[in-house]
């Protein structure tokens, strides 16, 4: 096999969770461009519409579906359907993620659980849901959207790095489990990337200067720049493709070095 024909997914199908926007959308767009069959889901069917829209303004063939990842029986009627209309899973990228910036001493319980539930134990539940059919088929591919917060703490966001830093276990632990089965389970950790989200962050002040959080992490990272969806393309399809057949249990940081890097001195 050839280096490009290692990188192709050709015939291969692809589940991107939450990938009607954002990150998600880059993801799943990038995982179509290299031949695969993309399948997404949204939470409700508002989301699922727009979700479409922007994949036919694309010019993107998808399949689209309703279903809550935190609801376990759900999960396995999604997954039950896709493998009956679309084709056994190969791919599986848990990308769905919400984070809740509060103080911890503000934040409700409910709040943390809410995030965890959400950016962990839907990653646990849509991961066990396509394992059997991964292990009856010899092969497959879990890619978890883990954070520089897998790694570092900040203020506010208690929850979700005590979520993304169980998601960073969690992949572990799926290569631990099932590598003997030829099953590649990694993670991808975005840097600061430059979404419609994150635009409020990166607006330029009244006097024309930069926004006191855009400074922040242009002054934190090496790449002096925040991140594009098109920089994490190259890593997702590295990771669903054969070429990291023996890559396992990693997290692949796309930060533009921020982790590498302790800053000037002031």
């Amino acid at each position: 096999m050839s280096i490009l024909e290692q990188f192709s997914l050709q015939g291969k199908v692809a589940l991107v969770t939450g990938a009607s926007h954002g990150i998600g959308f880059a993801l799943a767009k990038a995982l179509q461009e290299a031949g695969a069959v993309i399948v997404f889901n949204s939470s409700n069917e508002a989301s699922l519409q727009k979700g479409l829209a922007r994949y036919r303004e694309a010019g993107i063939p998808v399949h689209g579906y309703v279903c809550d990842v935190t609801d376990e029986a759900a999960v396995a009627a999604l997954v039950s359907q896709v493998e009956s209309e679309v084709g056994v899973i190969d791919i599986l990228v848990n990308n769905a993620g919400i984070i809740k910036r509060i103080p911890m001493l503000d934040m409700t319980a409910a709040d943390f659980r809410q995030v965890v539930d959400v950016d962990l134990n839907a990653p646990f539940i849509v991961s066990k849901a396509v394992l059997p059919s991964m292990i009856k088929k010899g092969h497959g591919k879990i890619i978890n959207i883990c954070s520089m917060m897998s790694e570092l703490g900040r203020e506010t966001v208690s929850a979700y790095a005590a979520a993304k830093g169980g998601l960073k276990m969690l992949t572990r632990n799926i290569c631990s489990e099932f590598g003997a089965a030829n099953i590649q389970c990694n993670g991808i950790g975005p840097g600061y990337i430059a979404t419609s989200q994150t635009a409020p962050l990166r607006e330029r002040q009244a006097d024309g200067s930069r926004h006191p959080f855009d400074q922040f992490i242009v002054s934190k990272t090496p790449a002096a720049r925040w991140g594009t969806p098109e920089d994490l393309e190259g890593s997702v399809v590295f990771l669903a493709s054969d070429a990291s057949d023996f890559v396992n249990g990693q997290i692949l940081y796309v930060d533009g070095g921020i982790l590498a890097y302790i800053g000037k001195q002031p």
